[in-house]
């Protein structure tokens, strides 16, 4: 396990420490949360343009044009 010290406003501090309250957690707990989604959203778009790269642009726009359709209609896709 590692340590990790970051310097932060005390406003900033003081509002995660209480949303860590919130959630009944620790703020070791919160922050390692935290970092997991950054880093599941890091991995998502990476992945996503790594396909994007291999892909038909017509078709990726012909896919976005699908779902616009469809949150217009309220159904999703």
């Amino acid at each position: 396990m590692s340590t990790l010290t970051i310097r932060m406003p005390e406003s900033k501090h003081e509002r995660l420490r209480r949303l860590a309250e919130s959630r009944g957690i620790s703020m070791n707990k919160l922050i390692d949360e935290l970092a997991t989604v950054a880093l599941a959203q890091h991995d998502a778009e990476t992945r996503f343009r790594a396909l994007a790269s291999k892909g038909s642009a017509r078709r990726g726009l012909e896919l976005l044009e699908k779902l616009k359709k469809g949150f217009r209609r309220g159904g999703g896709v």
